[in-house]
């Protein structure tokens, strides 16, 4: 897996790319849990991943329970169906504000 980061009209842009799994998770979980610790909203853009396992599920939640704690807004975007699959059989689509894609989400979430 690789991550691609960017800042998009004042919010940070996580792309990651491939699958998070048990052997990729740890990487996702350091670039993505530091993004809190400042005030930019942060989307984690999942267009070029094809799958997650319960391992990324952990992470996400680990976010979105860091993204609570200092008012750090979070949003995900562009799944595809495999990874829609996921987080709709997990229960995890209602834990979070998900957009169909992240032009939808950058609007958004740089609003306020």
């Amino acid at each position: 897996m690789e991550i691609e980061t960017e800042t998009q009209a004042g919010v940070v842009v996580l792309r990651p790319k491939g699958r998070v799994d048990s052997n990729s998770a740890r990487e996702l979980e350091e670039a993505l849990l530091p993004r809190f610790d400042a005030p930019a909203p942060v989307l984690v853009d999942f267009s070029a991943l094809s799958y997650i396992s319960s391992a990324g599920l952990r992470v996400l939640l680990l976010a979105a329970r860091r993204s609570k704690a200092t008012g750090t807004a979070l949003g995900l975007s562009g799944m595809s169906e495999p990874v829609a699959e996921v987080f709709a059989i997990s229960g995890f689509a209602k834990l979070f504000r998900i957009w169909p894609d992240a032009e939808a989400a950058l609007a958004e979430l740089a609003a306020g």
